[in-house]
C-alpha cells in the first residue's frame, strides 16, 4: 500500500511550474513504462499548455486546481477542480486558464 496527498503533490508542482521557464512541471505518482496504467500530476501556469499530441491509449484528465480547456479540432472542453474529462483519441492540447494542476491518467 503506498499513499500519496494528491493535493501536497500538486502544490509542489505547481511551485516548481512557477519557477521553470516553461511553466510546467510533472511528477509520476504511479506506474510508468513497465505498468498498465499510469498516472501523472501535471501543473501548468495561466497561459501555458502541453502542444497538441495523440494518445495511443485510453486516458482522463481530472483537474485538481486551476482551470484549464482540453482542445481537439473545433471542440473545446473547460475543466474546473474536481471534473473528470475523458480524453479524445484524436489529436488534442491542454491550455491552463489560470494557474492549473491536473492528474493525468493512462491506461496501455
Amino acid at each position: 500500500m503506498d499513499k500519496k496527498s494528491l493535493t501536497a503533490v500538486a502544490r509542489q508542482q505547481l511551485k516548481t511550474a512557477a519557477s521553470a521557464s516553461s511553466g510546467r512541471s510533472s511528477q509520476t505518482i504511479y506506474g510508468g513504462h513497465t505498468h498498465s496504467l499510469r498516472q501523472t500530476v501535471i501543473a501548468l501556469t495561466a497561459g501555458q499548455s502541453l502542444a497538441e499530441h495523440e494518445t495511443q491509449s485510453e486516458a482522463t484528465l481530472q483537474v485538481l486546481t486551476g482551470t484549464l480547456i482540453l482542445i481537439s479540432g473545433t471542440n473545446e472542453w473547460k475543466g474546473s477542480p474536481g471534473d473528470l474529462l475523458v480524453i479524445p483519441s484524436a489529436r488534442h492540447s491542454v491550455k491552463a486558464i489560470d494557474d492549473a494542476v491536473f492528474l493525468l491518467t493512462v491506461a496501455k
